[in-house]
């Protein structure tokens, strides 16, 4: 048995497609969905990911504006460009580029954000609203992984889903909207006593600790779902996820690629929180 690959990018292009339909509708109506991202420094990963946010949006017939403030620039200064993002009403989706530089306290922005135009999915509010099951606008990657999921034929329902992993970008997120798609949800942390044995009673393990190749064959179960969220640099420049893939190509039922699978899902559900919150903000029903 080889494992059928869920193809992330073809699955992410075909959202798109679906994105820009609704995108052209809207703008008959005179409504362009708009996205400001604000990028604090010059980390190179988070310019590159700037980068192809902004390119989503012209690709979509978004209205983008990046923000680029300087590594020194103070937290008073950011919540003050949030606090009139927040009042842009050209302005749909915010999203403040993470991480920031360690004198700006994280949590501060993430709560001056208006949880209307919180594309991001981190605002309290909008995690609040994610537990107990209202609607909201949810943080990008989990989507992405439940997307790839039922996109690729696979009934959730009912299933074992086993999460390793419990960050609140990525780890927690999944495990919610697993239980909210009737998935039987554990989540596995570094604290867990015999992982490799609780991974492998996953109908579907989803895999989140940036550790590059950490879960091979031994944590899998014949035929599970293996959806891997992990992005790591090996020393040879190569990219690889926080799975084995070829270790686990011959146990997994289905598995994602690194790269090629979870991460071009990201950006594409960013374009439909912003697309979704101009509906919202111009009262336009789904």
């Amino acid at each position: 048995m080889c494992a059928q690959r869920i193809e992330g990018k073809a699955i992410s292009d075909a959202i798109r497609v679906e994105i820009g339909e609704e995108a052209a509708k809207l703008a008959a109506r005179g409504i362009v969905p708009g996205l400001a991202v604000v990028l604090v420094g010059d980390d190179p990963a988070s310019k590159v990911y700037v980068g192809s946010k902004a390119k989503a949006c012209e690709q979509l017939g978004y209205y983008s504006e990046v923000h680029r403030l300087e590594a020194a620039a103070s937290q008073d200064e950011l919540l003050q460009l949030i606090d009139k993002l927040n009042n842009q009403s050209n302005i749909h989706g915010i999203l403040v580029q993470l991480p920031l530089p360690k004198h700006i306290d994280e949590k501060s922005v993430i709560d001056a954000i208006s949880v209307a135009k919180d594309v991001d999915g981190f605002h309290p509010v909008s995690v609040g609203n994610l537990v107990i099951g209202d609607d909201s606008l949810l943080p990008c990657t989990p989507a992405g992984v439940i997307e790839l999921i039922k996109r690729s034929g696979i009934e959730i329902a009912g299933k074992h889903a086993v999460v390793i992993g419990r960050s609140n970008i990525v780890g927690k997120p999944v495990a919610m909207l697993l239980l909210r798609e009737h998935a039987t949800v554990t989540i596995c942390h570094s604290r867990t006593a015999d992982m490799e044995a609780i991974a492998k009673t996953a109908d579907i393990l989803v895999v989140a600790i940036g550790k590059a190749k950490a879960i091979g064959r031994s944590f899998v179960k014949p035929g599970a779902i293996v959806i891997d969220v992990g992005i790591n640099r090996l020393s040879d420049g190569k990219l690889a996820g926080d799975v084995d893939y070829d270790d686990v190509l011959d146990t997994a039922g289905y598995v994602t690629p690194v790269p090629g699978g979870v991460g071009p899902m990201t950006i594409t559900m960013l374009m439909l929180n912003t697309l979704k919150a101009a509906k919202q903000q111009n009262q336009i029903e789904e």
